[in-house]
């Protein structure tokens, strides 16, 4: 009974936990702050470095974009609507002597300039991570890195998870767990492409991609031939799909995509049998 009476306990007090944190996405109160050890597990996660910059949506008292400048020497910004927060989190980052580096500012974060951005963390609610989703994928360069902790994007599903034990969440202590989550922004190759592969003469190949965030599928049309693939994926601007070669072998097509082009190799195994590249067709 004391084991249910416990349990009990906390249940209560998460639900509690996480209806105020419900009302800090409504009302930009005071907020539920990231432990120490997720805030680690996040920029470990996504590779920080001295050439990033790190944008912290729901940015609190700093700590996300402090600890990225301090030791992993990177640049950044974080954006929060309470002005106290914002306030203590720049005095901090002049006591550290960083304020030359990072900044805070009072905004929405439905407002907020994500075009220096190569690094995104936040900690907000599902219903503002589905509200921010569509500007994430319109504004973030392709091969940005956005880390969350616990909730998700729904549909667009994370390229990796990871789960991080921590001795604090919502304010109380004990052993608790978080999700960290890290998504590569893809680029968009939705559409239809003209292949053209080094060395082969004739009609070029014809590629057409329905695209899933990072995953995509489609046909590839050449020498009269059409093949379907459903393995398409991309890693930021990285794309890779295989296709059919003949004899039970297939031939995997990589690339760099670019805004209207994309280049790259084409291997059979390990061996680069041949380089292509392909324009998008209006």
């Amino acid at each position: 009974m004391k084991f249910l009476r416990t349990l009990a306990c906390g249940a209560v007090a998460l639900c509690a936990s996480l209806a105020h944190a419900a009302d800090v996405e409504r009302t930009g109160g005071p907020y539920v702050p990231t432990p120490p050890a997720v805030v680690e597990k996040m920029l470990e996660l996504a590779g920080v470095g001295s050439q990033d910059f790190v944008v912290d949506l729901g940015s609190g008292d700093g700590r996300i974009v402090l600890a990225a400048a301090t030791r992993y020497q990177a640049s950044g910004m974080g954006v929060d609507i309470d002005p106290e927060l914002v306030e203590v989190a720049n005095a901090l980052a002049r006591k550290q002597g960083i304020a030359g580096r990072v900044r805070f500012l009072r905004q929405d974060v439905m407002a907020a300039d994500l075009s220096r951005a190569t690094v995104l963390t936040l900690y907000l609610l599902p219903g503002m991570m589905a509200s921010l989703r569509p500007k994430l994928l319109a504004e973030l360069k392709p091969g940005t890195r956005v880390v969350s902790h616990d909730f998700g994007f729904d549909q667009w599903k994370p390229d990796r998870s990871v789960t991080v034990e921590t001795q604090e969440k919502y304010d109380m202590t004990g052993m608790w767990t978080s999700d960290v989550h890290l998504w590569i922004v893809p680029a968009a190759v939705q559409g239809a492409w003209r292949v053209t592969r080094a060395g082969e003469e004739g009609e070029p190949s014809r590629l057409e991609i329905r695209q899933g965030f990072q995953q995509f599928e489609g046909r590839f049309s050449r020498g009269g031939r059409t093949f379907t693939f459903r393995d398409g994926r991309l890693e930021g601007v990285r794309l890779s799909f295989a296709v059919p070669a003949g004899n039970g072998r297939s031939e995997r097509y990589s690339a760099t995509v670019g805004r209207d082009r994309m280049n790259g190799e084409v291997r059979d195994g390990e061996a680069v049998v041949a380089r292509w590249s392909a324009t998008r067709i209006p």
